[in-house]
């Protein structure tokens, strides 16, 4: 195979490529409030549209497609299905082709060689499941430390030999080694989704609309008053900061523990700053009696498909449009005096 992509590389740049088409769509759309058939003239666009409802058969006509989101209009928007089906599509399909090259230069899995190992690592995680190890510390204690960029060339003999031991090339079933692929499929999407997934759309609308900003990695903290930390995003910087978001995906179950969370360092940071704009971009399964709460701390709390206007509306903040200052926060610790 020409291009040796690994599995986590092609995921990664499947979800960010996913979330510049999702952004594009609900710019578009007015928060995919007007669908029209410009707007999912590609097979994409109406994939992340279909699957954000629940359906699975995207192979239809554009009229088809709007058909189906007005049926199910009353179904809430899942963002994390809409991005991830894609993403899934793309790395199985580049999963089966894997097994393929396993199979060819391995004469039908009979011959596993050290050297092909070696230089072939993005094909560890087929060799892995063929072998049947279905945990990296179980790996790693069989053959040592390896990656789907670097195998040693110890670790390719041991390997080699693992698989010449375990691997019957008459009892191979393609079918059920893709199956087993799917853990390690399933591992990859969580971890996307979890580092890069939220955040990443709001980074791509405020770097869309110029703003000046910096990631939780890209500063030390964030001064509060009584502790300093470091939100998902500061505006435009830590040093003199204006606005500060925080991103959270939540499910019913666990509101309310994230929302006191949250609410406590919008209310940390807004005491020491009082010029200091706080917003909440939210996903996922949040009661509305949690969210009305929030609404009284922070300025905004909005769902990440509003994350468009939010773009707008910091930049007329950052402007000098300080209408949008909902609240202040007075907020002081001091020592007692007692007389």
């Amino acid at each position: 195979m020409a291009a040796k992509l690994t599995l986590y590389g092609v995921a990664d740049e499947e979800i960010r490529s996913c979330i510049e088409a999702y952004l594009a769509l609900v710019e578009k759309t007015s928060g995919l409030a007007k669908i029209e058939q410009v707007h999912i003239e590609s097979r994409r666009a109406r994939t992340i549209l279909l699957a954000g409802v629940g359906i699975r058969k995207f192979d239809i006509s554009v009229d088809e497609a709007i058909e189906e989101w007005r049926r199910r209009s009353a179904i809430p928007f899942d963002l994390e299905t809409a991005i991830t089906t894609e993403v899934y599509r793309n790395i199985r399909s580049l999963g089966a082709k894997f097994l393929d090259c396993v199979e060819a230069e391995t004469d039908g899995f009979k011959r596993f060689e050290a050297g092909f190992i070696q230089t072939n690592p993005y094909l560890l995680p087929l060799f892995q499941h063929l072998a049947g190890i279905f945990s990296k510390s179980k790996l790693k204690e069989l053959v040592g430390s390896v990656s789907d960029s670097s195998i040693s060339k110890p670790a390719a003999e041991r390997l080699a030999a693992l698989l010449h031991e375990r691997v019957d090339p008459r009892t191979v079933n393609k079918g059920e080694v893709l199956q087993r692929l799917e853990s390690t499929l399933e591992g990859i999407v969580r971890d996307l989704v979890g580092r890069v997934l939220l955040e990443s759309i709001v980074a791509s609308a405020l770097e869309a609309k110029g703003l000046s900003f910096q990631r939780e990695s890209e500063y030390e903290s964030l001064p509060g008053v009584i502790y300093d930390f470091r939100a998902d995003f500061v505006l435009p910087n830590s040093t003199e900061p204006l606005a500060f978001i925080e991103v959270r995906k939540s499910s019913s179950r666990h509101a309310s523990l994230y929302a006191k969370d949250k609410m406590f360092s919008a209310i940390n940071w807004k005491g020491r700053n009082k010029k200091l704009l706080a917003v909440l971009v939210v996903d996922g399964e949040w009661t509305r009696e949690t969210l009305l709460v929030m609404a009284r701390v922070f300025d905004y709390v909005l769902p990440v498909s509003k994350v468009t206007e939010l773009a707008d509306t910091l930049a007329a903040y950052l402007e000098g449009d300080h209408s949008k200052l909902h609240w202040l926060v007075d907020f002081r610790v001091q020592e007692a005096s007692v007389e």
